[in-house]
């Protein structure tokens, strides 16, 4: 009574002045304790034990799984085995639970088959953590065959299979579960699960459509499904649907929360509204910190950096967002002294930068391309242990790469390269090498991406790729890999894609290839690709294509100086002085004079 009551002292003074205490008062005392978070009482309490049961083994296991123990769990179940003990069901369930927290699909593939073995599979708690620990591997082909054998499930089975669906993006699939869940099944995990899953993928119209099916059933939304919902509408600028999403958290009384403040505030200024966004700041909690950075990164999101600065300015307390969304404006809206000056005067106030400011910071140096503020940067990240992950990584191998220091550049992909989850860095160094002229380096660096299945390519991928393709003249590789993006990667090339093929066509002069390629296009092409065409047509003196690039070009750009002037090239190298002196009268009629080039870095 004493342990179960929390009061262990008391529990502890009782068992002590027992003379004959037998395995049950020592389970009791045991369980008390491992509640208590005692482990080490517990411990020397089970090894004092003269006899130990399946329960005994079973408490231990419980009460390390429960507190996150994970190894010292699976290592009580190990002197189980060796003793001979055969568990329960829920020794199963809990070690299960336990190697969930770090185990893989092989220890999850041997635990099904111990669970079989001792003919304990049947029992629905043990197949129920069995699905979940399938499903935490990303091994939903194992999850579903399991769950489709279960004899017996409940309604944490029916949710686990949803959300193992759900959080791996098939959402047809989670649909296809949802509806086969019997109605008397279904609670507000399942429901909110299934909108989650439409949130995660911006399915917004079907994400709503369940809400209101979901409102209809009886079962009430709670705070974070709303925060989900308006978050959503905020990515694809639905602002409609955002309002009475919003009506609904104020009738809820859930607006007087922090995090909820400060999402419908994004939400209005991702929409463009920022007056609605400061209005709900003005008659919100002004105190809370996420509202004003919400209010800062609306503002800088809608280009007005002066009415942030003067927030950030007026501010009672900062904290490391609030910085490094005033950094990351400033490196955004071509101020990157301003962002470096920010930056240094954060760190004399003794805030310390994240990865996010620190990204930002490498992205300002990057624009200034002054190498030795990089070089100090970088050795500030490593002396203050700032982990790096991916999108700081690309960062710093970008700032290195256009402060000219390549080599640097690739000295710290080679040391990050293996310890990448996505592309960010690979597509940095990939790019970076391409524009640098190391076209073989950089589609050998694509090669090794290719072999890595975990990570995914994506459209800056192909530019880098393409680019580098250009560079070195290989037509026939780069035409290859512009169509795997569509029929190996499902990625629908832009127009920046288009525009590499027309410069490797171009370049190789196979000008007509060029002028179908543009023609069939699913855009319009740009400026830069009809420039990219006539600069092409004026190296290999193709008088006719380079006439019509030019005529689209005046029609986009009229003032367009750089193609008056490549045309009239054209027609000098031709010969055809008559037209150049047109060209040339229109130039000077127009007041057309050729802009000067330039170099940022000094």
């Amino acid at each position: 009574m004493y342990a179960k009551c929390g009061l262990i002292e008391e529990a502890e003074r009782f068992f002590t002045s027992c003379p004959n205490l037998d395995p049950v008062s020592y389970n009791i005392m045991i369980s008390g304790c491992v509640k208590s978070g005692r482990f080490d009482e517990a411990r020397n309490l089970f090894d004092q034990m003269p006899k130990k049961g399946c329960v005994s083994y079973t408490t231990m296991i419980m009460g390390f799984a429960s507190k996150g123990y994970w190894r010292e769990a699976i290592g009580i179940f190990k002197e189980m085995r060796y003793g001979g003990i055969l568990p329960n069901e829920v020794t199963l369930a809990n070690l299960v639970s336990a190697c969930s927290g770090f185990g893989g699909i092989f220890i999850c593939r041997m635990l099904h088959g111990l669970a079989v073995k001792v003919l304990l599979d049947e029992f629905v708690i043990v197949s129920t953590n069995l699905l979940h620990m399938y499903c935490v591997c990303g091994n939903l082909r194992d999850g579903r065959d399991l769950f489709n054998e279960m004899p017996e499930r409940n309604v944490v089975s029916w949710n686990v299979m949803l959300n193992g669906y759900a959080k791996a993006g098939d959402v047809e699939l989670a649909r296809d579960l949802f509806e086969r869940i019997p109605m008397k099944e279904k609670d507000d995990v399942s429901w909110g699960t299934m909108v989650n899953a439409y949130v995660q993928v911006d399915w917004l119209s079907e994400a709503l459509i369940m809400f209101c099916a979901m409102l209809r059933d009886g079962v009430e939304a709670s705070d974070v499904m709303l925060v989900d919902l308006v978050s959503a509408c905020a990515r694809v600028g639905a602002i409609q649907e955002g309002l009475q999403l919003h009506d609904r958290i104020v009738k809820a009384g859930f607006d007087c929360y922090d995090f909820v403040q400060a999402t419908i505030i994004h939400f209005y200024a991702a929409c463009g509204r920022v007056d609605l966004a400061y209005l709900q700041f003005e008659v919100g909690v002004k105190d809370h910190l996420a509202s004003r950075n919400a209010l800062i990164v609306g503002f800088i999101r809608n280009g007005m950096i002066e009415q942030a600065r003067k927030l950030f300015s007026e501010m009672p307390e900062r904290d490391v967002s609030s910085w490094s969304s005033m950094i990351a404006g400033y490196a955004q809206s071509e101020q990157p002294n301003v962002a470096l000056e920010l930056f240094h005067e954060m760190i004399a106030s003794g805030m310390q930068p994240n990865q996010i400011t620190m990204a930002s910071v490498f992205s300002a140096i990057a624009s200034l391309g002054i190498l030795n503020e990089g070089r100090w940067a970088y050795e500030y990240v490593h002396n203050n242990c700032i982990p790096l992950n991916d999108n700081l990584s690309a960062a710093i191998i970008d700032m290195y790469a256009k402060c000219g220091s390549i080599n640097a550049a690739l000295e710290v992909f080679c040391q990050i390269r293996d310890k990448t989850s996505t592309v960010s860095p690979w597509n940095a160094m990939i790019c970076s090498l391409a524009m640098h002229g190391h076209a073989n380096l950089s589609l050998e660096i694509y090669s090794d991406l290719e072999r890595r299945h975990h990570i995914k390519q994506n459209s800056i991928t192909f530019i880098g790729v393409l680019t580098a393709c250009c560079h070195a003249g290989f037509v026939e590789l780069g035409e290859r890999y512009f169509k795997s993006m569509k029929s190996v990667y499902n990625i629908d090339p832009g127009i920046k894609h288009y525009g590499c093929m027309v410069d490797l066509l171009g370049r190789a002069g196979r000008l007509e290839e060029a002028e179908k390629i543009i023609r069939s296009m699913p855009m319009k092409a740009d400026v830069v690709i009809w420039g990219t065409l006539l600069a092409a047509c004026r190296t290999h003196g193709n008088v006719d294509i380079g006439e019509k690039a030019a005529e689209n070009l005046a029609r986009l750009e009229p003032s367009h100086d750089g193609g008056k002037v490549l045309l009239s090239n054209l027609y000098a190298d031709a010969g055809r002085w008559e037209d150049v002196l047109s060209v040339r009268r229109v130039m000077k009629n127009q007041r057309m004079k050729k802009s000067p080039g330039y170099s940022g870095v000094v």
